[in-house]
């Protein structure tokens, strides 16, 4: 990230203001875990908070997920917050804590935030942890102004996030739908006509056509978008839009509007090349969302399950450098 783009945290209400901008969405109900290397926030992530009850069963599930994905950032310290009333989060605050320091982890500090007021369940300074609670506003923040300037973007809740890239319906729907049954009507003909050079090469023409339509702030007709959705399922095809793809905002856009308007049952390679994009550009709350879409159109689609492993080890998107023209990588 360049320094334009990084935000100056200076304070607990600074952190918890840039916890939104980090994932893309404001939390509820939640539990959310910060990695530090250094000064420097090399990882967040988010879970939901478990029932009272069930926080150690939750802790034995969610924790030695987050474990790794610490030490693949290379975390030094860890901060703890949770989203919600004391009887939730305290129990999920308390069992995250103590697991995090018999990994050897260092806590730095363990907050709950309600109601716009921050605690902290390690500080016992009066001065600067009141027992009841510091009050903070993030529209009022430095930090929130410098994060819209510096081009962050955050959204109400995750249910925000999975609506942005949600099918399209109505109108536009039953539009891309009869373009698609043409388009697989197209990709027979042209199969038996010509083989699978010849589709391959119909694919790789319509790849380098999306990129130069959305590089100039255009996108596909319902006719261009159906053909190229009825052609990425062929992993070579697929592997070309993949080469073409990185964390360029305009190609999380390109990608974003692929896999709105595609036809449900083929969304999983745009949606897998989406979840790409946003790693790529940092966006990893996205980029979950993405997997997602991706796995529920085809539980079995390979690039959406590597995508998926790599994000809940937390390992860098580098591992994916050169990609698709090198071996599977392998996790732990």
């Amino acid at each position: 990230m360049s320094d334009k783009h990084r935000l100056p945290i200076t304070s607990p209400a600074d952190l918890i203001t840039a916890v939104p901008y980090l994932l893309g969405f404001h939390p509820t109900d939640s539990l959310v875990l910060v990695g530090l290397t250094g000064p420097t926030v090399a990882v967040a992530s988010r879970t939901d908070l478990p029932n009272p009850a069930d926080a150690v069963d939750w802790a034995d599930e969610v924790m030695p997920q987050q474990l790794r994905m610490l030490h693949h950032a290379d975390v030094t310290a860890t901060i703890v917050i949770g989203y919600g009333h004391a009887t939730q989060v305290t129990p999920a605050v308390d069992t995250v804590t103590s697991r995090l320091r018999a990994a050897g982890f260092d806590v730095f500090d363990a907050l709950r935030v309600t109601d716009r007021r921050y605690f902290s369940y390690l500080c016992q300074n009066p001065i600067c942890c009141p027992i009841d609670g510091m009050p903070f506003d993030p529209d009022r923040s430095d930090l929130a102004l410098h994060a819209i300037v510096a081009g962050h973007t955050t959204l109400p809740d995750r249910q925000a996030l999975i609506a942005s890239i949600a099918p399209i319906d109505g109108p536009a729907r039953a539009a891309v739908t009869r373009a698609t049954f043409k388009a697989r009507a197209r990709r027979r003909a042209l199969a038996a006509q010509g083989g699978r050079g010849t589709l391959i090469r119909a694919g790789e023409a319509i790849v380098r056509e999306t990129f130069t339509r959305y590089a100039n702030d255009q996108v596909l007709t319902d006719d261009e978008l159906a053909w190229l959705t009825v052609l990425l399922p062929v992993t070579a095809i697929r592997d070309a839009a993949w080469r073409a793809t990185d964390s360029q905002p305009w190609h999380v856009a390109l990608w974003s509007d692929i896999t709105r308007r595609a036809q449900p049952d083929l969304a999983a390679p745009p949606a897998s090349l989406l979840a790409f994009a946003a790693w790529r550009s940092g966006a990893g709350a996205l980029a979950s969302v993405a997997v997602d879409r991706a796995l529920h159109a085809n539980a079995t689609y390979t690039l959406a399950q590597l995508i998926d492993r790599m994000l809940r080890e937390g390992l860098s998107p580098s591992v994916l450098d050169g990609w698709p023209d090198q071996s599977l990588p392998t996790t732990p």
